[in-house]
């Protein structure tokens, strides 16, 4: 394997073709591989570790908010399916259906779970009968299938791993807060956890989930300037209720139907942690998510066993505190080990050689600016969470001003028109709120509307038809 520079050669820079930039570093960072199935994508352990930190703080987090886990069946009848209109439609065209077991045909039809909606609301109608049974908050991790035409991993594959949570409350204003604290907790998530910087909003009835009320929604800007859906939450009303007879007894003896929400996550924020943090050396992971927080690389040219003795004893100190490897290797060179870890994004790098073991200090490199110091062995723990925690910080605002300076403050349909083609971005323009002019926009731009952001003015005009605005909108080309 070459070193230094020519190491890097394996990636497609981003300024150059940031579709393959991203590709590339999926696959040389060992994050997925390609399956043999069209479409799915095999999780190599570092890309899967990454998602199992992130199923840990949601997981966390969820049940912090009072909600518990359960499991339901990866297949669903084509009849319950088709109960609920507005949702079948929706999602149909990308529905897998069975139609054999072994050898025999089978006298209904089976939807690989795109998602549970329908096969948890048969549940829950034999699940509550009382107001005293409400409310139900549960949440299920689970894989789901969606027939995609054009994939990229972790943004959109035919089968993707999420979290769908699905709850069911006495009355709509519990439902209604319910959706919203969770956009919440997704927003707390991406934001202070991944440092991903997102703008909350509803969706406009053309974007809204299948079957749903109103959908709020976290939405990203990516390093190339499109913008991606990282996390949804529906107010479901009555529809599903409705058509699977989830009713109770309440307490003035009034047989009602419950009012529910359902809310999902799924590996796609994967995909936007490489899209906003990565850069042309690789993947930038932030701290709470990387595999490896610290690498430890012994500079064993001069005093190789003394050196490589003082780099255990740190490793030891160290692995209590935090996830640290030691990248003792003896058959690859300092050099070539830095361009590999800087490649996979581990947040710092510590050298240690003779000099530094004459001096009792490791010098540090950070991955997301590549700043080089030196820090003492004394306090050397304290010294790591602190910089740790800059590297987190730094990364957060790096993001946040890369969105700000691409999101334009639009007022006419030229100028629209010259963003989109041209920097890209989000948009923020007036809408009147009509289809019409939301689906012309979509029709000869690309562009649609990504969320109605909260407590935000909205303009005067609509940008598209001039007449009087209802909504600010945020417009971008979307994953």
């Amino acid at each position: 394997m070459p070193e230094g520079k020519e190491f890097v050669k394996a990636i497609t820079p981003k300024s150059m073709d940031f579709s393959q930039w991203y590709v590339d570093v999926v696959l040389k960072a060992e994050l997925a591989d390609y399956s043999p199935v069209k479409g799915c994508i095999v999780f190599r352990p570092y890309g899967y570790t990454i998602w199992e930190f992130m199923q840990a703080e949601l997981d966390r987090r969820f049940k912090e908010t009072g909600h518990v886990n359960a499991y339901f069946p990866l297949f669903v009848p084509e009849g319950f399916f088709r109960k609920e209109a507005e949702h079948v439609a929706g999602f149909s065209p990308q529905v897998a259906w069975v139609t054999k077991g072994g050898d025999e045909e089978l006298g209904e039809r089976l939807a690989v779970r795109p998602t549970s909606e329908t096969v948890i609301g048969v549940m829950y109608s034999k699940w509550i009968q009382s107001y005293r049974d409400l409310p139900v908050l549960i949440n299920q991790w689970c894989n789901v299938v969606r027939w995609e035409k054009a994939t990229r991993p972790f943004i959109r594959t035919t089968e993707f791993l999420w979290q769908e949570g699905h709850t069911c409350h006495r009355t709509e204003a519990e439902a209604e807060e319910e959706a919203q604290r969770m956009l919440e907790v997704y927003r707390s998530f991406v934001e202070d956890y991944l440092a991903i910087p997102v703008v909350p909003g509803e969706k406009s009835a053309g974007e809204r989930f299948a079957g749903a009320v109103r959908t709020y929604t976290i939405e990203g800007l990516m390093g190339d300037g499109r913008a991606l859906q990282c996390g949804t939450s529906h107010f479901l009303g009555q529809n599903f209720a409705r058509s699977f007879n989830i009713q109770f007894l309440d307490e003035d003896g009034q047989l009602k139907y419950v009012w529910q929400t359902s809310w999902g996550i799924s590996t796609r924020i994967l995909g936007a942690l490489i899209m906003v943090h990565g850069d042309d050396r690789g993947l930038v992971l932030p701290p709470p998510v990387a595999p490896h927080q610290i690498v430890l690389v012994p500079i064993t040219a001069r005093s190789g066993e003394q050196v490589l003795a003082a780099s255990r004893q740190v490793y030891d100190r160290l692995r209590v505190r935090f996830r640290v490897k030691l990248d003792d290797r003896p058959e690859f060179s300092p050099g070539w080990k830095f361009n590999d870890w800087e490649m996979r994004g581990v947040p710092l790098r510590l050298e240690i050689g003779p000099r530094d073991l004459a001096a009792d200090q490791v010098t540090v490199v950070r991955r997301d600016s590549g700043e080089r110091s030196t820090v003492p062995m004394a306090g050397l723990e304290d010294s790591l969470a602190h910089l740790l925690g800059e590297v987190h910080s730094a990364l957060y605002k790096r993001a946040l001003a890369f969105r700000e300076a691409n999101t334009h403050r639009v007022s006419d349909f030229d100028h629209f028109r010259t963003i989109i083609e041209g920097p890209r971005g989000f948009i923020e323009a007036g809408w009147c709120g009509e289809e019409s002019c939301e689906t012309r926009i979509k029709e000869e731009t690309g562009a649609t509307i990504r969320c109605l952001p909260f407590g935000r003015e909205h303009p005067e005009e609509c940008v598209l038809c001039g007449g009087q605005a209802r909504h600010l909108a945020y417009f971008a080309r979307a994953y």
